[in-house]
């Protein structure tokens, strides 16, 4: 049996909840990633992802407020 990668195994999904809508600051309004986050998303590494996902929910509280 082949194992894939160990980064592979466990990747990091994508916060996309399908509602796609960009702010005034480049922001997505559903999963609050900025454009460049978005876009380069894929190419990222597992800590890069976490990285993102930790920005967004600094975002999140930001707009909770």
């Amino acid at each position: 049996m082949v194992q894939k990668p160990i980064e592979k195994q466990s990747e990091v999904p994508s916060p996309c909840v399908r509602n796609c809508c960009l702010d005034d600051k480049d922001v997505c309004v559903g999963c609050l990633r900025s454009i460049d986050e978005i876009v380069g998303w894929g190419s990222k590494s597992n800590q890069e992802k976490l990285t993102i996902l930790a920005r967004c929910e600094s975002r999140k509280e930001a707009r909770s407020k």
